[in-house]
Parts: structure tokens; sequence; C-alpha cells
């Protein structure tokens, strides 16, 4: 989404879940990041070696088939969490109470439709590639360093559960809003205006001074 989006935090047990869930992620999250920088490292390794040594990194496109899921996939949970996939704000921000909660609800069930799809296949995926009787438990391997595929296809399912778990609570959250009547439910993101936008970021750069 465009604008930033903030996720309320109070005792209650879903909000406690929803703090459970956040430390993994991160470390997801984080893992992803380091991959990234990974690659960028490699790139300038590959090229320098290339240039100055004609002697490129060895297995470089095997290097990135394998780090590629965890840049594209591991993050997706924490991004959920924090409202920061790509969405219609122009319409959700027009919307408000009980319309808005339930246009939430029914697309987080929609996305859980299509990830169980996701977690299912991806899973079969795995498990074609995955088979101990072989050397390094592998039926199939990247065709220069002959790297084991099947670690880079358990990143889907591993990610998209987690995704699962974070989508099952905030249907939770949704749920309880749309009930309740709630104007500000826990453990959702929730849009800001650009005004809330523009004093959150006012306020950041005071308590950097």
């Amino acid at each position: 989404m465009a604008g930033a989006s903030t996720v309320l935090e109070d005792g209650s047990l879903l909000s406690r879940l929803d703090r459970a869930l956040l430390p993994i992620e991160k470390f997801l999250a984080l893992l992803s990041g380091l991959a990234a920088f990974s690659l960028m490292f490699l790139a300038v390794w590959s090229v320098t070696g290339r240039k100055f040594f004609a002697a490129p990194l060895p297995g470089y496109v095997d290097i990135i088939e394998s780090l590629m899921p965890l840049i594209a996939i591991m993050g997706v949970s924490y991004v959920q969490r924090e409202g920061g996939h790509i969405r219609m704000d122009i319409l959700v921000g027009a919307l408000h109470g009980r319309v808005l909660w339930f246009l939430e609800f029914v697309s987080i069930l929609l996305i859980m439709v299509l990830m169980f799809g996701l977690i299912w296949g991806s899973w079969s995926h795995f498990d074609r590639s995955f088979d101990c009787a072989r050397p390094l438990c592998s039926r199939d391997s990247t065709m220069d360093l002959s790297i084991p595929i099947w670690p880079s296809k358990l990143v889907v399912p591993v990610a998209f559960s987690v995704l699962m778990l974070r989508l099952s609570l905030q249907a939770v959250a949704y749920g309880r809003a749309l009930v309740l009547g709630l104007e500000r439910p826990v453990a959702v993101p929730l849009v800001q205006s650009v005004e809330e936008q523009a004093r959150a970021e006012a306020g950041q750069l005071e308590g950097a001074d």
C-alpha cells in the first residue's frame, strides 16, 4: 500500500498472538534481506573477477536460483502484518466502519483460499525433489554446481504457512471488528491519512534529533 500503517496492541489474546508471531516474521524478513545483500556481494565478486582476472564466480546463476526464493518469499508475512502489500488505497481510504471491516474480512478469506492452494502445490513440488535415498536427499540439482534444489523449494511452503497464520489472525481481528463495530481493531494494519502519516514522520525526525 502507498501510505503508512500502524498495528495497535492491547492485552487481549489476539494481540498477544500477534506479538508472538511478529518475531518469527521479522526473522524471516531478516533472512530475506541477508539473501539480497549476499546476492549483491556475489554480483560484485563475479563482475570484478570477470573484468580484472578473467575468472567470474563459478556457478553464479546456480547461486541466484538458490537464493531467489529467500529474497522473494521469506518476508511476505511481515509485509502483510505491516500492511505493505499493494492495494487500492483510494477505495480503502474512503471506507469506514463495518463496511470496511467486511470488505477486509472477505479479502482475507479469499487470500487464504489462494494461499491454501499455493501451500499444497509448493509442498508437493518440494516433495517431488526430496528423497533421502539419494545423495544429499535430492532428486534434482542445479546444472553447474549441482546444488540440491529441495532446500529452495522448501522455503516456499514454509513462508506461505507463516503467512497463513498471519492471515488467520487478521481474519479473526476483522471479523471481531465487524461484529463488535470497533473503530480501531488490534492486530491489523490501520491505514493512515496523509495528515497522520506526515505527523508520524515529523515525530520520527524530532525523535532523531
